[in-house]
């Protein structure tokens, strides 16, 4: 086969992109649809975006058009929701008609509409059930799973105490002992912090949701009958997401080998365990493609946003130390030397207030991950057509200037009232609403707490000397710190 120049590579693209422009779909007749600026024709609106960060576009936009508006990327129309009141009128007040996942193709490669993340209508609802009757079993919320992640925070403090006080990037550290928790979960056991294997295993969902948000990504998926063709950031994304579905596959064969009935101990046994019912409505659904998909999701979730949310939260105690020092006067007062323990969280509403506030300044999932409507809708005055991407925008919702005094600053007091008591703020959504709200919330919040608390009463967290501490997010389709490192001073 001949090579092909550059050249001619460019013009095939072109004339791809040309057809692109006279058949795109004239989805933006609609009567009534939600404004937006203007578009181009075959890139839409992608000139005005924000390439890194496209959250920070929408929220200029919502400025002039409005808390429901829309923007065009190549030929597709999608709808922003911003700020809490119209969120989660969409997502409470609308939630069947906002329940869907939008389709988007770098998704779809990845997850073939299995799995619970990523999939739609009879096969998300049974996964859903699935997950969250099955957590509820193995002890979600009780002390079976706190007692997991006491012992794994004693894992991560030796960790961080072999360094004797020395700079160390903690960011696979806190990776690795937020995933042994939901591994214990799924598989039944946990990882050393240096296993290859699952080094190996984190690199790949890393690697992934950074790429999630490349350029490249975002050209394939607007322009992907085209772009599909060409090397790029899809065919790493796939790549990895192979790799990880592999040793997925390998796992749940070996459980079913030694599978019990009756001794169902992780979530994989009781999928297997489903699989063997003969009489069930649902038996089409336990097969090993969505077990395959629902682990991915659950070990990708399980492990990403908490952990980022820790990270976060140990770099805004070195940044802020009177914050760091408040509470952890406040962790000796209640809990002392002991080991803590959820029950101390109602009596620690200043340590309370800090992790909420993490989670709101932190921002981990500024765009949320994109709805779909099920079917036509007519939303605050405007008409929405069934199947059209919907984001609703949580940047917009955790920094609302209506409910929170000063957005964009890390300020506990937002949680706090004038007698230093826990106030709950209804604008407080990171783990968003609804329907498609986060699976695994009960298990983020106590990991939160207990991962935390543990590290600020036994380490004071400081900056190396000289360094300065950046509070941008990294790009990614979730928003980590920018790599850093720490030093963990161990306390008396």
């Amino acid at each position: 086969m001949l090579p092909i120049d550059p050249v001619t590579i460019l013009l095939l693209i072109l004339f791809c992109l040309i057809l692109l422009m006279f058949f795109q779909p004239k989805n933006n007749l609609y009567k009534n649809f939600p404004p937006g600026p203007k578009p181009l024709p075959i890139i839409g609106n992608m000139h005005i975006l924000n390439k890194k960060r496209p959250y920070m576009t929408f929220l200029e936009l919502s400025k002039k058009y409005g808390p429901v508006f829309s923007v065009q990327i190549g030929s597709e129309k999608i709808v922003i929701l911003c700020g809490y009141e119209t969120v989660k009128d969409a997502l409470v007040n609308h939630a069947e008609e906002f329940s869907d996942r939008a389709h988007i193709h770098i998704f779809h490669d990845v997850a073939k509409g299995y799995g619970v993340l990523f999939s739609n209508g009879e096969n998300w609802k049974v996964m859903r059930r699935f997950t969250l009757s099955t957590f509820r079993d193995l002890g979600m919320g009780k002390k079976t799973i706190e007692n997991r992640i006491t012992e794994e925070c004693d894992f991560l403090i030796k960790r961080f105490k072999s360094y004797g006080g020395k700079p160390f990037e903690d960011k696979t550290i806190i990776n690795a002992a937020v995933a042994n928790i939901i591994v214990s979960i799924l598989l039944g056991h946990r990882f050393g912090y240096d296993d290859p294997l699952l080094l190996r295993l984190m690199g790949y969902f890393n690697e992934n949701i950074k790429l999630f948000a490349s350029p490249m990504i975002m050209l394939y998926n607007t322009f992907h009958s085209v772009v599909r063709w060409l090397p790029g950031d899809h065919k790493k994304v796939n790549e990895n997401a192979f790799e990880t579905q592999k040793f997925i596959q390998e796992t749940f064969t070996k459980h079913k080998e030694h599978l019990d009935v009756n001794d169902q101990r992780t979530l994989i046994d009781a999928f297997l365990v489903k699989q063997q019912e003969e009489k069930s409505e649902f038996a089409s659904f336990f097969h090993n493609k969505n077990l395959t998909m629902l682990v991915s999701n659950l070990f990708a979730a399980g492990m990403e946003t908490t952990s980022t949310t820790l990270q976060w939260a140990v770099l805004l105690m070195v940044k802020y130390p009177e914050i760091q020092k408040n509470v952890q006067n406040e962790i000796e007062r209640v809990i002392g030397s002991s080991e803590p323990q959820l029950e101390h969280r109602k009596k620690m509403p200043y340590t309370d207030a800090v992790i909420h506030e993490v989670q709101r300044f932190a921002n981990i999932i500024p765009t949320n991950v994109s709805h779909a409507t099920t079917r036509d809708v007519t939303f605050r005055g405007y008409f929405i057509p069934k199947g059209t991407h919907v984001i609703p925008l949580l940047t917009s919702v955790l920094r609302d200037e209506a409910h929170f005094e000063k957005p964009n600053e890390f300020y506990p007091e937002h949680f706090l009232d004038s007698k230093g008591n826990f106030v709950k703020k209804e604008a407080f959504l990171p783990f968003s609403a609804g329907k498609r709200s986060c699976a695994g919330e009960n298990l983020a919040k106590m990991e939160l707490f207990l991962f935390f608390t543990a590290l600020v009463q036994n380490f004071t967290l400081k900056a190396p000397p000289g360094a300065e501490l950046d509070l941008t997010p990294d790009v990614g389709f979730t928003t980590p710190p920018m790599p850093h490192l720490i030093c963990a001073i161990p306390r008396a």
